[in-house]
């Protein structure tokens, strides 16, 4: 068992990341703007956000694929800012496989090495090594023709780990796979990461992959950083509706309301209101967010809020329930034992710390 777990353990002190008021203009077109990040040496590192927001971009810019405009890139306590991306300790892989279709795959994972002038036992043993972490072995020659996308994603990341980087850059990797083996893949990236101990920093829009693989979430919205956080973190404590929204799946619930006293009243009902430091003045309008697995149907008895059933979905283990709290469409998850038929309407209630509040500019009332 000793053994098994010294081949698990990292040889060295994994790099960490710094960007200093990182900004990139195209033109007039500004698309990242003054961001500050600090990525501690051997974290897992997800950038997250709807497409547009400048993820990609960011990791081009970390890469040396694209020049900043303004700022500093540190690797290792080094600037790297003005470095060559060979240069700069970094191994990328990207949405698309890249492989060479005429080679094995062997040859396929040590081209950039031997192109980089290494010798041929050097070569063949550093493939050898990613084969066996990537369970290739078997395969090492046959033609990317011949393999599945999850197959090929995994030479990818063997040509990646060939070079024996500081730090792994993912580029929505999975996006050309079925759903069955991106889940697959998934399983396989958190297990390399965990083997290798490297600094890893992935791109995806994909908010799921983001909560399962990631020690840290740097959540992106039109090229400005929003939170920076673990899963838990952005989940339980969002800064605004939009990192509110964006991260969970199916998405918060989101309605307006206003301060009544120790209240909230929405749709007619009153709801408690949470303990708030700066709780706004009666009459103020708020906007309220509640987590669809948040709400509870009220007792018989008991009034609460009124919710019109307009289709059930059953998923195994639970049930969710689509329909409208007054003119919003709400999604609400109950046991998989509720039969709710469409039409019906439900009164719900909902703790007092399961609600979040948040202001008409769109920020975290705490």
């Amino acid at each position: 068992m000793s053994e098994q777990l010294a081949t698990l353990t990292p040889q060295r002190n994994p790099s960490g990341l710094s960007l200093r008021r990182v900004s990139k203009a195209f033109g007039a077109v500004q698309v990242i703007h003054d961001v500050d990040l600090e990525i501690e040496g051997g974290e897992f590192v997800v950038f997250v956000g709807p497409s547009g927001c400048g993820k990609s971009t960011l990791l081009r810019l970390i890469a040396g694929l694209e020049e900043v405009t303004s700022g500093d890139v540190m690797i290792a306590g080094t600037d790297v800012t003005d470095e060559d991306p060979s240069d700069r300790g970094i191994a990328m892989v990207f949405q698309t496989y890249a492989l060479y279709p005429h080679m094995s795959v062997e040859q396929n994972m040590g081209f950039g090495l031997k192109v980089a002038g290494r010798s041929k036992a050097e070569v063949e043993s550093k493939v050898r090594h990613a084969a066996e972490i990537l369970k290739l072995t078997d395969y090492l020659d046959r033609r990317p023709g011949q393999l599945s996308g999850g197959q090929r994603q995994r030479v990818a990341i063997g040509r990646a780990i060939v070079r024996d980087p500081e730090i792994f850059l993912f580029d929505e990797p999975l996006s050309n796979l079925d759903a069955e083996l991106r889940v697959g893949m998934r399983i396989e990236i958190a297990r390399l990461h965990r083997e290798l101990g490297n600094t890893m920093i992935y791109v995806t829009h994909d908010q799921t992959e983001a909560m399962t693989l990631a020690d840290k979430i740097v959540v992106l919205r039109d090229g400005y950083i929003e939170q920076v956080g673990s899963p838990a973190a952005l989940y339980d404590d969002p800064d605004n509706v939009f990192v509110g929204g964006f991260i969970g799946s199916p998405k918060m619930n989101f309605l307006s309301g206003i301060i009544n006293g120790d209240h909230i009243e929405i749709a007619g009902s009153m709801l408690p209101c949470p303990k708030l430091e700066a709780k706004p003045a009666d009459g103020t309008r708020v906007s309220v967010g509640i987590r669809p697995e948040h709400w509870q149907l009220a007792a018989d008895g008991q009034t609460g809020v009124p919710f019109k059933v307009d289709f059930s979905e059953f998923l195994g283990g639970a049930s969710y329930l689509y329909g409208s709290i007054g003119e919003v469409i709400c999604t609400v998850e109950v046991e998989r034992s509720a039969i709710v038929k469409a039409g019906s309407t439900l009164q719900l209630t909902v703790d007092a710390d399961r609600i979040y509040v948040f202001g008409e500019d769109e920020k975290r009332i705490r």
